[in-house]
């Protein structure tokens, strides 16, 4: 099926991410709420003898997501078959990835809000009754063919909960949403990455990368990756404080977090509109990036910090967007 040979490139192209990944519960850092409600449900289910309720994760991009869907297979001892919404096209697609598990086994769908509504409304019976009902041919000879399912857990991720259709989020028994990581948790999986990557680095060091990850560690795994490129050449290998500031000084991120695209979207509100309110097309238009991309991937980091207000009449910069670039209002 074509799903499934594009379920096998995705999980192929995240196979050096999965290096970093953590593999239990104990080795997954921050998360407390939603670990400590994870690892209840899973002693539970291994108690009754049971597959695990359906799983719903939302929340920012690189916030580990994937890597707890992962984890809630290791801790159940099943496998994890991994997809996502867009591949997803047609039912028959669905009805082959679902009919290829085994009892308890966990399917994966990252983005699950994007996918196609007449494969979404599949997944009801799926989820509900484990059995899902195929249309083949047309016309006068229509029929309806009924596959029996194995019991699986559906593990669902998505960047904008509000996409998802309710009848599909209401048959999720966990839901959970992931918020960004404090600097100090952040430091402590820079560390254990670097571990694994064979990567020398000192508290300092790590806290430099931990202050300027957005508070995402997938962010903060690549930017360890960068510094370690610096270590290596300039550095004998040793990442500390001193280190990581000027390395990161190369990638044009301040100790703020801020990147080249986060002080051009500030600087255009607060010098060509004089910090506005301004339209999100208006601002996307000025720095050269699509409107979707400005919005999901760069407002929700500077509105966190205080740089950024959504108004009805449009973007405004506040006084601290000011103040971190050098300007007088």
């Amino acid at each position: 099926m074509q799903a499934e040979r594009q379920s096998e490139e995705l999980n192929r192209s995240t196979a050096f991410d999965n290096k970093l990944r953590p593999t239990d519960f104990d080795g997954f850092v921050g998360q407390e709420k939603v670990r400590d409600r994870l690892m209840l449900a899973v002693e539970a289910a291994k108690a009754r003898g049971e597959s695990l309720d359906h799983v719903l994760f939302s929340g920012p991009p690189g916030l580990g997501k994937t890597t707890l869907s992962y984890i809630l297979g290791e801790a159940m001892g099943v496998n994890v078959k991994t997809t996502s919404g867009p591949v997803i096209t047609k039912p028959g697609d669905l009805a082959g990835l679902l009919t290829s598990l085994e009892s308890g086994d966990i399917v994966f769908i990252d983005e699950i809000h994007r996918m196609a509504k007449t494969v979404e409304e599949y997944l009801y019976s799926a989820m509900e009754d484990y059995a899902i009902d195929i249309m083949i041919d047309q016309g006068p000879n229509a029929r309806s063919v009924r596959l029996e399912l194995p019991r699986f857990t559906l593990v669902g991720a998505t960047t904008r909960i509000g996409l998802i259709a309710a009848p599909l989020r209401a048959r999720f028994g966990l839901v959970n949403r992931l918020d960004y990581y404090e600097p100090k948790d952040l430091a402590e999986i820079v560390s254990r990455s670097a571990a694994k990557l064979g990567v020398d680095i000192d508290a300092e060091g790590a806290l430099e990368i931990a202050r300027r990850s957005r508070g995402t560690p997938r962010i903060a795994n690549n930017l360890l990756r960068r510094v370690r490129d610096y270590a290596q050449i300039r550095a004998d290998n040793f990442i500390t404080g001193p280190v990581a500031t000027q390395s990161l000084g190369l990638l044009e991120i301040d100790p703020h977090g801020l990147d080249d695209m986060d002080r051009r979207i500030l600087e255009t509100i607060c010098v060509k509109f004089g910090g506005g309110p301004v339209g999100l097309s208006t601002i996307a238009v000025s720095v050269g990036e699509e409107a979707d991309t400005v919005e999901e991937a760069y407002e929700p980091f500077l509105i966190m910090e205080g740089y950024l207000e959504r108004t009805p009449k449009g973007r405004v910069a506040t006084p601290l967007a000011y103040e971190r670039l050098g300007l007088s209002k």
